[in-house]
């Protein structure tokens, strides 16, 4: 799968990880999910899970801030 192409003159969209958290992308996001089927949010910043334990995935409800660390 490929992602659309943004021309040179666009600002990039912006990708930042939190420590220990959430990967957030500055919005709207369209997320294309493994079998097709799309999700979208309209919000300003989006937060997508990377621990897989969200019951929301792809976004994060905070449930990384539940692991016990070692």
């Amino acid at each position: 799968m490929s992602a659309p192409n943004a021309s040179s003159d666009e600002t990039p969209t912006r990708v930042w990880q939190e420590p220990g958290g959430p990967m957030l992308v500055e919005g709207p996001v369209e997320f294309v999910r493994e079998d097709g089927t799309t999700v979208r949010s309209d919000r300003p910043v989006v937060a997508l899970c990377t621990c897989r334990r969200s019951r929301i995935a792809p976004f994060c409800d905070t449930s990384h801030r539940r692991r016990v660390r070692e």
